[in-house]
């Protein structure tokens, strides 16, 4: 199964829209992926469903929930410098090291720009989407 930790941005857009950052997580909640998060990325997402779309508490924690049945938490074990432009992107990093993933799927020019790190592959939703979608029709 293929691992994948999801920006904050990727999340935000995934409960907010109806896109291609929704497919992903539909995917995670049907089993087809696995969706890996930290506390620094939920506690991010909620800041910034609250601050920048107005989410009201209640709504914010139906998409605590939400991320919880997708995605499996991990507590970092490394802390990571390697993105000085952005330091909050850092904690992206961390948990995709920590939990082994296979991907970090963003829209973050910072973290594309790498392209990958530690081995792990960093795309966009729509490439990561190609990938899943394609080894699933494999199967």
């Amino acid at each position: 199964m293929i691992k994948v930790t999801a920006d904050t941005n990727v999340l935000v857009s995934g409960l907010t829209y109806r896109g291609k950052p929704f497919q992903l997580l539909r995917l995670a909640l049907e089993g087809e992926i696995s969706l890996t998060t930290s506390q620094a990325i939920i506690d991010e997402t909620e800041s910034v469903l609250a601050r920048k779309f107005g989410t009201q508490p209640k709504e914010i924690e139906e998409a605590r929930s939400i991320i919880h049945e997708a995605a499996r938490t991990v507590r970092p074990g490394v802390e990571l410098n390697v993105i000085k432009e952005d330091p909050p992107d850092n904690r992206i990093l961390e948990c995709a090291v920590s939990a082994g993933s296979d991907y970090i799927v963003t829209g973050d020019k910072d973290l594309l720009r790498l392209r990958q790190y530690a081995g792990i592959r960093i795309i966009t939703v729509a490439d990561f989407l190609e990938v899943a979608l394609g080894q699933k029709r494999e199967r």
